[in-house]
């Protein structure tokens, strides 16, 4: 079932992974983290680091520091091992819901731990805003916020399950979104606990 909103290709699939699918594909994003271990980037000006620790799959990775400011490199920044490639499971949900011909070359793994949150931001690092961005929701419920093209625009909350898919297209891809909170104990799914969101984007353009 597609759940549509306010805001123009935005489109919600509310319980697309089931049970298995989601066990599957975390087995599939912990094997990622062996070869690619986590890391917390840091805010350009400031250098804080982030409250969500992160990692990547695919060609490109996401990342920033205070150096380099918010970019995609080619290699893990801690290790200099290029990135894992991202697993058939997780393409194969793009293949489903992209509605884009050409594959996707980044999977950002975003991993919540109890405290975590995102504020609201723009996914604009990327040469392609024709390519939607796919969001793809493992463990423990989130509440995820989905503004307009500006900052001031009004928010909508919407809770996030284990299972549940969300894809920024057409108008929607330049929304301001961001997670308020995660709440902690909700799911069993990820060892140690915590939700994983895993976003695949296009970087480059066709």
């Amino acid at each position: 079932m597609t759940t549509a909103t306010a805001i123009e290709g935005f489109r919600y699939y509310p319980g697309f992974l089931d049970a298995a699918r989601q066990r599957a594909l975390t087995e599939s994003v912990m094997a990622v983290l062996t070869q690619a271990p986590a890391y917390h980037a840091t805010m350009p000006k400031s250098g804080v680091a982030m409250s969500v620790a992160m990692s990547n799959a695919g060609r490109f990775g996401w990342y920033s520091d205070k150096e380099g400011g918010y970019r995609y490199i080619e290699r893990h920044p801690f290790t200099g091992q290029p990135w894992p490639a991202i697993p058939d499971e997780i393409l194969s949900i793009w293949d489903a819901v992209a509605n884009y011909g050409v594959a996707p070359e980044c999977c950002l793994i975003n991993h919540y731990r109890a405290g975590a949150k995102m504020g609201l931001h723009q996914d604009r690092d990327e040469q392609d805003f024709d390519a939607p961005v796919v969001s793809i929701s493992l463990g423990d419920t989130a509440v995820f916020r989905l503004g307009g093209l500006n900052r001031k625009d009004p928010t909508r909350a919407m809770k996030l399950q284990s299972g549940d898919v969300c894809v920024l297209g057409g108008a929607s891809r330049l929304a301001f979104h961001g997670i308020d909170r995660v709440l902690s104990g909700s799911s069993r799914l990820i060892p140690g606990g915590g939700r994983i969101n895993l976003t695949l984007r296009r970087v480059t353009r066709p």
